[in-house]
């Protein structure tokens, strides 16, 4: 961490200490600065780090910054396509502001970026979708319609998040790892990611799979059943193609009545004939 950043992350530790004692005008120029260093990126809610047993490092200061950020804002008229019905939000959480010189495509639609999202060079937003404060996605990714990129979510390089999809957001508690999407994944429509799951690079999560922390993983080709341990976030490996499955369920009852639960199962590892039917995103660029 750059000695600013550092200096930065001191300040904003301070001001959440503080609560609602903190100094309101020195919190609201402070989160200013937050604000521009998370959309440059330069401030992240997760750090790459190969030393962590996750590859990832949590920046607990980023999410205290976002919090300092909600308590010093006043609620605000913001004005709509109707003047006379205004959207209604904390005035130091605009939306962000980009030019044609970020290269990225947002199309026309009725979808929002807020000031405080990294958004890379060559990344295409379709309507309507959203991405919150804090998230970060990375150049020539594509956020699908109606997909929803949650705060602090960290999305990789050349990830297609498809429609209706959900990246889920975290603030609290603190410590707790965001969804983390790696490079070159695929994340199918009306797919559901949530509570710190991590999917790593090249993996493909089929249409209407969901992820927690508290669903294992049945992983056919390898035979074993990979879940979350001792607050571990749930990791889909490298390069696995998951999809939507069932389990049955055991107890008296279940059996008697023949009910199964819905689980994730990983079906195969992505090989050229999984590329092949992904190469459509290529041709929306």
């Amino acid at each position: 961490m750059s000695a600013d950043l550092s200096s930065l992350a001191s300040t904003i530790e301070r001001l959440h200490a503080a609560g609602a004692d903190a100094d309101r005008a020195e919190a609201r120029s402070v989160f200013a600065t937050f604000r521009a260093e998370l959309s440059a990126g330069r401030a992240r809610a997760a750090s790459p780090d190969p030393d962590s047993p996750t590859g990832w490092t949590v920046n607990a200061w980023v999410k205290q910054g976002i919090l300092v950020g909600f308590r010093c804002g006043e609620i605000i008229s913001v004005p709509g396509d109707a003047p006379h019905v205004p959207f209604l939000d904390k005035d130091t959480l605009p939306l962000r502001s980009l030019d044609t010189s970020s290269r990225v495509r947002l199309v026309p639609g009725g979808s929002s970026i807020r000031d405080g999202a990294f958004v890379g060079a060559g990344v295409i937003c379709m309507p309507p979708m959203f991405i919150n404060i804090g998230a970060y996605v990375g150049a020539d990714s594509l956020i699908d319609s109606h997909a929803l990129v949650g705060s602090c979510a960290q999305i990789g390089e050349r990830v297609h998040v498809s429609a209706g999809a959900q990246i889920g957001g975290v603030l609290e508690p603190i410590g707790a790892m965001p969804v983390i999407v790696e490079n070159d994944a695929l994340v199918g429509g009306n797919t559901g990611i949530y509570e710190g799951a991590i999917v790593r690079s090249h993996a493909v999560i089929g249409a209407g799979t969901v992820l927690t922390r508290s669903t294992p993983i049945y992983d056919l080709p390898k035979q074993q059943v990979i879940s979350s341990r001792d607050g571990s976030p749930l990791i889909v490996p490298e390069g696995a193609v998951v999809v939507p499955g069932t389990r049955a369920v055991t107890a008296a009852a279940g059996r008697e009545w023949g009910l199964g639960l819905a689980t994730p199962v990983i079906v195969k590892y992505r090989d050229d004939k999984t590329d092949t039917g992904t190469e459509l995103e290529t041709w929306l660029r």
